[in-house]
């Protein structure tokens, strides 16, 4: 690599190297790997922002704590690159992201360092505290645990449900709240408020700073320095604050807000609590960023930028010439404002990702109909539902990978009560660098089992606009769920007049002989691609675009199984439970014989890796399919020959 590491960051291969260094070498330690994160990510893409701002406390925490031995859990690992370029991975670190490369995110195979493995939001806490009573159990009463979490992942519930369980457990817990007033986009809700109040209190930031000044002298207290600071902490801390401390009144020592930026304050706070027996959390001020002064003033367009010029900030745009469809987030954004236009019952939901599924073009244009509910895919769920139950047409927006968290309001609180909610799942099918924590393998298996629900894929930008607006035509007795995927679409003249579809209907693409291939979603793409070649070669295999796995278009099936003896199924998604398995179940059903092979993601657990490197890794990229179509049609001439 181009790239090299600073003086003292190319002497750091562990951070039992780091801790060699004097405290005052840290800061030019923490300048080190700060230039290192953005050189590097600057030429191969990754998250970037997230770890800019933690950079000071990386270090800190790692010089300052035993690690391994002592346990850090990073909050869903977007600012995890410092982490591990300290612990053994810089000379490795150009492979993030890439196929068959390190991990994005925390991963404990990867490494002993990384503790648990994390990518979706707010497990931190619980997972911490999970290790810290262990330790409790196996009397290992000098081990540290330390969760990382975010003030935007702060407000989901598990956090919550972690802190309340943490503040009685009484196990040797430190959370960090790292405070930027960010996840990807800005923070919503009413924590974020409070967490402001305190930051913004001059009284309390007082307060705060001669607290400071009590800790630094408390050996000088006596034996009972701890409980009398803790006594008055609490006492003061609660009136100075109009209100009892949120965080005090769940029984965890409260301490801060810090700056977060100020490395050899850190230390010396991080060495002070390592001291302080039970649960406790410290309130770190940082700016998402920081040091990267473009990534400071828009941290959202840079807490994923892709490929940019480290020196001007240019970033580096496709040099495809071949025309290119929208982004199908960008299709739904347009497209929900449109319908919107027309219904003015439509509203948006989305939990904490507005920019990243386009829902902030409606929420610009129409801000008291579209709603950031923060990081609570849950909560993104009933309140669609309760909405629906007043006659809105709520269409509630979230990732396929983290649609699984609110599986249950799905199933409870809409399909059981029958309430007319349009579920969107973006990311749906192999999502690329992120990997197998972001995956949207299993939305088609886990929706498709659920009593009321339609379940549905477009193959086109064309057919989700026309999904869209004939999901919010009329109620359908129940939910209304549309998957797409990541990136881009293959129209680029997309926004035709909208066209209702009828429910349960698919579509023949081509007609064939001899082989029949039923694809859904947008992965019916490759088959086209497919196609073409073995037209070219003297192959003729028929297309279904099922467009529906629930209800199946079972005239399209009857017809498909009465005239093909060869049938391949194809889906960007897991073969379990899948499209593949309805199609199986509809002909044992029916009585009736054929061949049938399933092509998608195998039960197993698929890494990262661009999209069509990860399609043809699992079997149903456009190669494949062909090789699929050839080998049945050989096997159909070789039964002709023998018979």
């Amino acid at each position: 690599m181009e790239e090299k590491a600073g003086k003292l960051l190319s002497q750091i291969n562990l951070p039992s190297d780091l801790k060699q260094f004097k405290e005052e070498d840290l800061v030019e330690v923490c300048k080190e790997l700060r230039q290192y994160i953005i050189d590097m990510v600057s030429v191969n893409g990754g998250h970037f922002a997230s770890s800019l701002g933690v950079v000071e406390l990386t270090v800190a925490l790692h010089y300052v704590m035993n690690t391994p031995y002592d346990r850090l859990v990073w909050d869903v690992g977007h600012q995890a690159y410092g982490h591990k370029i300290l612990t053994g991975r810089r000379d490795v670190f150009h492979t993030n992201r890439i196929y068959k490369g390190i991990s994005g995110f925390p991963k404990r195979s990867e490494s002993e360092y990384d503790t648990f493995g994390v990518g979706h939001s707010s497990t931190s806490i619980s997972a911490a505290l999970g290790m810290a009573v262990a330790s409790h159990l196996k009397g290992e009463t000098n081990r540290q645990h330390v969760a990382i979490i975010g003030d935007g992942s702060m407000t989901a519930g598990m956090a919550f449900e972690a802190l309340n369980h943490g503040g009685i457990a009484k196990s040797n817990l430190l959370v960090i709240l790292n405070d930027n007033c960010m996840s990807i986009d800005p923070n919503v809700g009413a924590l974020k408020d409070y967490l402001t109040n305190i930051t913004t209190s001059k009284t309390y930031n007082k307060f705060r700073d001669d607290v400071s000044a009590v800790l630094s002298k408390i050996s000088e207290l006596g034996p009972n320095a701890h409980q009398i600071v803790k006594t008055i902490e609490k006492t003061i801390k609660g009136s100075l604050l109009n209100k009892s401390n949120f965080f005090e009144a769940l029984n965890f020592r409260y301490f801060g807000p810090i700056d977060g930026h100020d490395i050899n304050h850190l230390t010396k706070v991080l060495k002070d609590l390592r001291d302080i027996p039970g649960p406790k959390l410290l309130h770190c001020v940082t700016v998402k960023g920081k040091g990267y002064t473009l990534a400071e003033k828009d941290q959202t367009k840079w807490h994923s930028p892709g490929l940019f010029n480290k020196i001007t900030g240019e970033i580096k745009k496709s040099s495809q010439s071949i025309p290119q469809g929208p982004k199908y987030q960008d299709v739904f954004g347009n497209t929900i404002v449109e319908l919107a236009e027309k219904n003015e019952k439509i509203l948006g939901i989305t939990p904490a990702m507005p920019s990243g599924c386009s829902l902030n073009i409606m929420m610009k244009a129409m801000p008291d109909r579209a709603f950031d509910v923060g990081i609570a895919e849950q909560h993104a769920v009933t309140f669609s539902a309760g909405l629906a139950a007043e006659g809105y047409v709520p269409f509630c927006n979230i990732y396929s990978s983290f649609m699984q968290r609110a599986y249950d309001q799905v199933i409870h609180d809409v399909a059981l009560q029958k309430l007319p909610v349009i579920f969107c799942l973006d990311r749906a099918g192999v999502a690329g660098a992120d990997g197998a924590t972001h995956h949207g393998a299993y939305d088609l298996a886990y929706f498709r089992c659920i009593p009321n629900m339609i379940v549905s894929a477009p193959m086109n930008e064309e057919e989700l606009r026309n999904l869209m607006y004939t999901a919010q035509l009329k109620d359908h007795g129940g939910p209304f769920s549309i998957r797409y995927p990541r990136g881009n679409g293959v129209m680029p003249d997309w926004k035709r007049p909208f066209k209702e579809i009828e429910i349960g209907k698919g579509r023949t693409v081509s007609e064939g002989e001899d082989v029949a291939i039923l694809s859904i979603g947008t992965i019916g793409n490759e088959v086209s691609k497919a196609l073409t070649v073995l037209n070219e070669e003297g192959y003729h295999p028929a297309h279904y675009d099922l467009r529906f796995v629930k209800p199946l278009d079972e005239a399209l099936l009857h017809q498909v199984f009465s005239k093909f003896k060869n049938v391949i199924t194809v889906e960007d998604g897991c073969l379990q439970g899948g499209a593949g398995s309805a199609v199986l179940e509809f002909m044992i059903d029916n009585n009736y014989q054929a061949a049938i092979k399933r092509l998608g993601i195998p039960d197993a657990i698929i890494e990262h890796g661009e999209q069509a490197e990860l399609w043809a890794e699992c079997g149903y990229d456009a190669k494949a399919i062909e090789m699929a179509v050839k080998e049945m049609s050989v096997a159909k001439i070789t039964k002709g020959l023998v018979g």
